[in-house]
């Protein structure tokens, strides 16, 4: 690094939310794999494409106006 730049170089800042969420994990150290275990429960699924497609092709048109019964 130029002298020029380490003149003029601030300290690294640190949020309160970044030194709050470091604190965290290292207190507990397990929390990062119990956010990935839930993350996988609910989100991280394979899709069964011919399942998706099958759902897509049975879908029925919803009318324009969906409040209205069309019947005056």
């Amino acid at each position: 690094m130029s002298l020029l730049l380490r003149i003029f170089r601030r300290p690294d800042y640190h949020s309160e939310v970044s030194q709050f969420i470091d604190d965290l994990k290292a207190k507990r150290p397990q929390l990062e794999a119990q956010q990935r275990a839930g993350r996988a429960l609910l989100w991280d699924k394979s899709i069964d494409r011919g399942l998706q497609s099958e759902w897509q092709a049975a879908r029925v048109r919803q009318k324009a106006y969906v409040y209205g019964s069309g019947e005056r």
